[in-house]
């Protein structure tokens, strides 16, 4: 049976690399996907990610998540703030996850402290750049059988 986990990125992910790059870095999100499959690989573990605008195709693929991968990575971005339905069904799937942030959302605006996803999270991940991804997938890894 194939490891995999998933890898979701929200709201706004797919202009990493041009959009705030002095918050974000320069890095793009197929630097993020491609780094994050790197790392999953050395521990013999595949990867597949997702980005989208739309809450409910990221819900979507939570849902469907459960059913061939050990675990799921995801930086909801602005979600993280507002999304009961995305902390529902990263819960309702009952598989570990990490919550990533490119950026120190603590450093930040104040509606940025708040985060839906802190208290079910397995790890999180904030503040790293876009090496906390890394981090995130050796963290969540290290936590599953």
């Amino acid at each position: 049976m194939t490891r995999r986990i998933l890898l979701v990125n929200g709201p706004n992910l797919n202009l990493l690399g041009t959009r705030e790059p002095d918050v974000y870095g320069t890095a793009t999100l197929a630097d993020v996907e491609e780094l994050t499959a790197a790392t999953a690989a050395e521990a013999g573990v595949e990867v597949r990610a997702l980005q989208s605008n739309h809450e409910g195709v990221l819900i979507d693929a939570i849902h469907a998540a459960r059913e061939d991968c050990i675990g799921i990575v995801i930086n909801p971005g602005g979600l993280t703030h507002t999304s009961v339905a995305l902390r529902d069904a990263l819960t309702g799937v009952a598989l570990p996850f990490a919550e990533v942030h490119i950026s120190d959302v603590y450093a930040r605006e104040e509606f940025r402290h708040h985060s839906y996803l802190h208290d079910v999270a397995a790890v999180r991940v904030i503040g790293e750049g876009v090496g906390g991804y890394a981090s995130a997938v050796r963290q969540l890894l290290a936590l599953i059988p």
